[in-house]
């Protein structure tokens, strides 16, 4: 493209959902009520966690690490989209942009890591009972969350940087609530090969890490469980994986409807699944792990109580 259609981009436009001031009002609505309570849960988590003594155990200490990085990850995107919403405006500055692209990726991945962490856990508990003191030890449990910390956080800069670099034209307006990497790269005036690239190779590796150690760890959990002498045996195995496979699906299913195909195949349609990601994924967590289980349920009561 010719180089005097190129100007410097000091901001972006953030169009919303549905670009329909009618249903912004709702929509502004809808996701303060859910950013709220999503907030709410996974806080309620976190301090059952810390205050309960019989919950200091590998498997909590991973969810509520999970709960502080929903919480991360929401608010990266949603107190902005809200902000905006009430001073009236739709712009977001090129450097509050890129600080949402840096952060939306690195909680995303961590996501993802965490959940894997989580499936190993159950593997271990399932499969090697009599092992999982030893195996899941404290220094082991905090090296599995500190590790793809770093890892996340240097695959977000690699993105970031690789972003920074590209040039954008005078259409600035980015069809979403967020600065989404995809909807992001839809806009440059320049070649997006070595992003899409990044995307499908590092990215990819990311991705497929902790996909595979879940799968692999399911594999080995449902093998073992499937030789249990009892129904009811199967059933105890599994009601301890009911949980974490649903939010496995949701996540996942997200994650593989919008981010693994190249920036030119992003459509408006894509923010249906994002808002799964960003939202509801982080939103339903706190139920999804507390409805069933009777020791988080009374630890939450606990707390409530407390305050």
């Amino acid at each position: 493209m010719d180089r005097k259609n190129q100007t410097r981009t000091t901001e972006f436009l953030l169009l919303g959902l549905s670009g329909q001031p009618e249903k912004e009002e709702v929509l502004f609505g809808l996701f303060l009520w859910m950013y709220l309570v999503l907030i709410t849960g996974n806080i309620l988590i976190i301090l059952a966690i810390s205050y309960d003594s019989h919950l200091h155990t590998p498997m909590y200490f991973f969810l509520a690490n999970l709960s502080c990085v929903d919480i991360c990850f929401s608010s990266v995107t949603i107190p902005k989209m809200l902000l905006n919403h009430m001073l009236g405006s739709k712009s977001i500055s090129y450097v509050g942009c890129m600080t949402q692209i840096y952060f939306f990726i690195a909680f995303g991945n961590m996501d993802g890591f965490l959940l894997s962490v989580m499936a190993y856990d159950r593997y271990v508990a399932i499969c090697c009972p009599l092992h999982y003191t030893m195996s899941m030890r404290p220094k082991l449990c905090v090296l599995l969350v500190a590790i793809p910390w770093i890892m996340t956080h240097l695959h977000a800069l690699l993105h970031t940087i690789l972003m920074v670099h590209l040039s954008f034209c005078s259409n600035n307006a980015v069809h979403h609530f967020f600065c989404d990497p995809g909807a992001i790269l839809k806009l440059s005036c320049s070649d997006t090969f070595i992003n899409d690239l990044m995307i499908f190779t590092v990215s990819g590796l990311i991705f497929l890490t902790p996909f595979t150690c879940i799968i692999v760890s399911y594999a080995y959990i449902f093998s073992t469980v499937l030789k249990l002498p009892s129904v009811r045996g199967i059933r105890k195995a599994l009601s301890t994986c009911g949980s974490h496979l649903t939010v496995v699906s949701l996540f996942y299913g997200a994650v593989l409807g919008v981010y693994m195909r190249p920036s030119s195949s992003y459509s408006v349609q894509d923010t249906v699944a994002t808002v799964v990601l960003t939202v509801l994924t982080p939103l339903v967590n706190p139920f999804i792990y507390s409805l069933r289980n009777h020791d988080m349920k009374g630890a939450i009561r606990k707390v409530i109580l407390r305050f």
